[in-house]
């Protein structure tokens, strides 16, 4: 299979279960136009994430890692009234575009972003009146996503969902001795999973238009 057809196959289930999104579409080309870099999650996945999210009735979510916040509206379309999201981005640019595209679509009043390194940020969540997190979506820098998961296993509780994206790695995660930081991040957050008792957890490999990788889906048990 090639990466033609899942881009293909992507375009069709994006035209069949989502087809146009004028508040999606204009975040994506907003955030084109501004210079981010097109590694924003795909429609199917920023629709899985928004059915999780409403399945689990999460009415507190927290994002690291806002880039030009497709995802943070996807997510944002499942909380329920008076709920909040919270989404952190490390870039000045990124958080101001994405600030943009949030009030467009409508959720201005239910998105908080807060810009700054997140291990900076994370710590000033701990006695936040929307802690804990019912879930808790991370799709940051790679080589902190360890760090990312205890954080967020302190700013969560029993029950909650913990999301990683891009652990897969294009199927490099499988190489113990790759020198690249970002393959190395994702095999210290298997190691980290498969060590804490307090999460109970999976991993999918995905392919479709963003290429081969997958994600980890834990629930937080204690």
């Amino acid at each position: 299979m090639s990466q033609e057809t899942w881009t293909a196959v992507d375009e069709y289930l994006k035209d069949k279960l989502i087809g146009i999104d004028d508040a999606l579409d204009a975040a994506l080309t907003n955030s084109e136009m501004s210079g981010l870099p097109p590694i924003a999650v795909a429609p199917v996945q920023g629709k899985f994430l928004q059915l999780l999210a409403s399945i689990h009735g999460a009415k507190s979510i927290l994002e690291i890692g806002t880039l030009g916040g497709y995802s943070t509206i996807w997510l944002a379309r499942a909380l329920p009234e008076g709920g909040k999201l919270v989404s952190l981005e490390y870039e000045q640019k990124h958080a101001e575009v994405a600030q943009q595209n949030i009030e467009h679509a409508g959720f201005g009043d239910r998105v908080e972003i807060i810009q700054g390194a997140a291990l900076d940020t994370l710590p000033d969540l701990i006695n936040d009146s929307r802690a804990p997190f019912d879930l808790v979506f991370i799709d940051a820098d790679k080589q902190n996503n360890p760090a990312y998961v205890n954080w967020s296993l302190k700013l969560t509780r029993p029950g909650s969902i913990i999301i990683v994206d891009n652990v897969v790695r294009n199927g490099t995660v499988a190489e113990a001795h790759s020198d690249d930081p970002n393959v190395q991040g994702a095999r210290a957050l298997f190691d980290l999973v498969e060590n804490e008792p307090k999460l109970d957890a999976t991993a999918l490999q995905t392919v479709g238009v963003k290429g081969y990788d997958g994600f980890v889906l834990a629930v937080v048990t204690e």
